[in-house]
């Protein structure tokens, strides 16, 4: 992720070409790592409730990626008004956390079935159930707008389900192998422990260490 923004902080500064990562293997990098989150989020949740639904923890949760989804909507309006974000990855992760909580004791058999559903429905079918651009957050239509990172349910609510059927096919509570305990280690696992810090200060800090290079060098 901070690598894709990386490049893309480059193509906004003029540093690479206007298109560079809307196109060819950039444009298929940014949806593997938006797929992979989405899934591990589906893991997650299976992870965070395996001994039973904890009501309070799952809505602190909710209501803290809600939180930061509405800063990032804010943010972007207000930085790029024709192309605020208005339901990107955070705003998705929310509301796939709201839908998988119905599904927490779902079968493998029946959470892979919507997988195939959802990716066969976005594949093979030409959605255009709702025709306001206030509902293409649904993805069941073909009206949206331009915005900076656009994740509509569908397709992107295949790969959470995916994530959780995952996780019940393969219990991965049981492969939570000891770690050693030393800095290194808490190097490493930090970014993993605090995704959420990572996802919203890493972009602020990429363009302003850009803004200061460029200014540095004129």
């Amino acid at each position: 992720m901070v690598t894709f923004h990386f490049t893309r902080d480059l193509e906004f500064f003029g540093l690479l070409p206007s298109g560079t990562t809307a196109t060819g293997g950039w444009a298929v990098f940014a949806r593997m790592i938006a797929g992979f989150f989405i899934f591990l989020s589906g893991i997650s949740l299976v992870i965070a409730h395996a001994s039973g639904f904890r009501r309070k923890s799952w809505m602190t949760r909710l209501a803290v990626i809600s939180g930061a989804a509405l800063l990032v909507t804010v943010a972007t309006y207000a930085s790029f008004p024709n192309q605020f974000i208005f339901f990107g990855i955070l705003h998705c992760i929310a509301a796939c956390s709201l839908i998988g909580a119905v599904f927490l004791r779902a079968p493998v058999w029946l959470l892979l079935s919507l997988v195939l559903v959802i990716l066969g429905a976005n594949a093979f079918w030409s959605l255009d159930l709702v025709t306001s651009s206030w509902l293409a957050w649904t993805g069941l239509g073909n009206t949206t707008r331009p915005s900076l990172d656009f994740l509509p349910l569908v397709p992107w609510l295949a790969p959470f389900f995916a994530g959780m059927a995952f996780a019940k096919a393969l219990p991965v509570m049981r492969y939570d192998l000891p770690l050693p305990s030393n800095r290194l280690t808490h190097y490493v696992i930090w970014p993993g422990r605090h995704s959420l810090a990572v996802y919203l200060i890493h972009q602020p800090i990429l363009l302003a260490a850009f803004w200061v290079a460029i200014g540095l060098t004129r």
